[in-house]
C-alpha cells in the first residue's frame, strides 16, 4: 500500500519520446501533468540511439513510408497522417534544432546528437508545468490509484487520465524491460508475445573470420522472403549487425532464408567474364580482388558461407546469391526494438485500453514494428501525440463545465 497519496489531472508513465509527446499534448490542452520515470533521467534509449547520429524521420513518398510499418500500416495511418515526417521536422525546429536531409532521405538534426534536442524539450515541458518524477517505478494499480516505488517509499497517484508509454522489452538497462506486461495481463488486456525486431544475427564464425571483425560491408544487397534491399552491415564477433540486417530481421525471424548479393551492380555475365580472365599464379582471393574489385571482408564472407567454392558459372551465381547461414536473431535484449505488446484489439481508435477506461497506451508498448531509419522514432512520436490528444479529449469530456 502507498505511504502517501497524490492527485493529478493527467499521469504519464514513461519518459521516452512517446511519453514526453503525450505529456506535451496534455499540457497544451491545459491539464496538469505528472510524468513518472523509473530511471534517474528521461529519454535514455533516445539518447543511446542518437550516439551515432539521431535519425529523426525519413523523407520519401508517402506510400513507401507507410509500407515500412508492414501489417500495422493501416492501424497507424491516421496517427502518421496527423504527425508524420514533416511534423517531426517542424517539432525539432520549434525546439531550436535545425535539421537536414541526407542523400538517402534520412533526416538528422544539424547537431547530429540527441542531447541538445532532449534538453530543449525538457525545458519546454517544464515551462508548460509538466512535473517529472524520476526513479518512480510503476508497480500497478490499487483500484483507481496508480502505485509507485520511489526513493521516498511507496506513493499512489489518483489521476484523471493515464497514458502508459513504458517501451518494449529490449534494452532493459535503459528502462525498456517489458515488466509492465504482467500488470496489464492481470487486467485482462490482450497482449501479443514479445519478439526481437531490428536485431542482429548470431553466426558461429570459423577462426579465419576474426581478421574482419568490425569491418563494414557496403555496396551490397540483401533479400529475404519477397523483399530485397540495398543496405550496409558490420561483421561482429557474434554475427552480423547493422541497418541492412535489421531491415529484414522480421522476415528472418519468421523463417525466411537470407541471401546476399555481393555485387548488386554487376550482372552474372559480367562477373563470369571477370572470373574467366587469366588468374596466373595469383591466389583466388587476389584474383577476386583484382578482377571484381571485392574488398577483403566480402571475400571473407564468400569463403565463409560459400565453401567449398565452385568454379566458373557456379561462383558467379554464388556472388549474386550467397546464402547467409546463421543461428537466428541475437537475444531480445540486444534488439533495437521489439514486436508484440498491446494488441490492436486491446485499444480503441484513440489508443485507450478497452479493459481500462481512462488508460491510454503509446509507443513501443503497442504491437507494431518498423525498421530503423527514422521510422521507429516517428512512430513513437506519432502514437504519443495521438494518445496524448485522445487522453486530453477524454478527460475534458468528463470534466465539470
Amino acid at each position: 500500500m502507498a505511504n502517501r497519496h497524490e492527485t493529478s489531472d493527467a499521469l504519464v508513465i514513461g519518459a521516452g519520446p512517446a511519453g514526453l509527446m503525450a505529456a506535451e499534448r496534455l499540457a497544451a490542452a491545459g491539464f496538469g501533468v505528472v510524468v513518472a520515470e523509473a530511471k534517474p533521467s528521461i529519454g535514455r534509449k533516445f539518447l543511446m540511439a542518437g550516439k551515432s547520429g539521431l535519425n529523426l524521420t525519413k523523407v520519401e513518398p508517402e506510400a513507401q513510408f507507410r509500407a515500412a510499418y508492414g501489417a500495422a500500416a493501416s492501424w497507424l495511418d491516421p496517427m502518421l497522417t496527423a504527425f508524420g515526417p514533416q511534423a517531426v521536422q517542424d517539432w525539432a525546429r520549434e525546439l531550436g534544432q535545425e535539421v537536414f536531409t541526407g542523400s538517402t532521405g534520412r533526416v538528422f538534426p544539424q547537431a547530429m546528437k540527441a542531447s541538445p534536442l532532449l534538453r530543449a524539450w525538457a525545458a519546454r515541458l517544464a515551462e508548460a508545468g509538466v512535473s517529472l518524477r524520476p526513479r518512480w517505478r510503476w508497480t500497478g494499480w490499487d483500484g483507481a490509484l496508480a502505485q509507485f516505488e520511489t526513493p521516498e517509499g511507496a506513493v499512489g497517484i489518483r489521476p484523471g487520465v493515464t497514458v502508459l508509454a513504458l517501451g518494449g522489452a529490449s534494452w532493459a538497462r535503459l528502462g525498456s524491460d517489458g515488466r509492465w506486461a504482467e500488470l496489464l495481463a492481470a487486467r485482462a488486456v490482450p497482449l501479443a508475445p514479445f519478439l526481437p525486431a531490428n536485431a542482429g544475427l548470431s553466426v558461429a564464425w570459423s577462426p579465419q573470420m576474426a581478421r574482419v571483425f568490425g569491418a563494414p560491408v557496403k555496396g551490397v544487397a540483401l533479400s529475404a522472403a519477397s523483399r530485397s534491399l540495398r543496405g550496409e552491415f558490420v561483421v561482429s564477433r557474434h554475427g552480423l549487425e547493422g541497418g541492412g540486417i535489421y531491415a529484414l530481421s522480421s522476415d528472418v525471424r519468421d523463417g525466411a532464408a537470407l541471401w546476399l548479393d555481393l555485387l548488386p551492380d554487376w550482372s552474372e555475365d559480367k562477373i563470369l567474364a571477370g572470373l574467366e580472365r587469366p588468374q596466373g599464379k595469383a591466389s583466388l582471393s587476389t584474383h577476386l580482388r583484382k578482377v571484381l574489385r571485392l574488398e577483403p571482408v566480402k571475400i571473407a564472407l564468400l569463403q565463409e558461407f560459400g565453401r567449398p567454392l565452385p568454379d566458373g558459372p557456379g561462383l558467379a551465381r554464388l556472388l549474386k546469391r550467397l546464402p547467409i547461414r546463421h543461428g537466428g536473431l541475437r537475444p531480445m535484449d540486444e534488439a533495437i526494438s521489439t514486436a508484440g505488446g498491446v494488441s490492436r484489439a486491446a485499444v480503441d481508435a484513440g489508443l485507450m485500453l478497452r479493459a481500462c477506461p481512462g488508460v491510454f497506451v503509446a509507443g513501443e508498448m503497442l504491437d507494431w514494428e518498423a525498421p530503423t531509419g527514422g521510422y521507429l522514432l516517428t512512430g513513437c512520436l506519432a502514437t504519443g501525440a495521438w494518445a496524448g490528444s485522445a487522453a486530453a479529449a477524454w478527460c475534458a469530456a468528463r470534466s465539470p463545465q
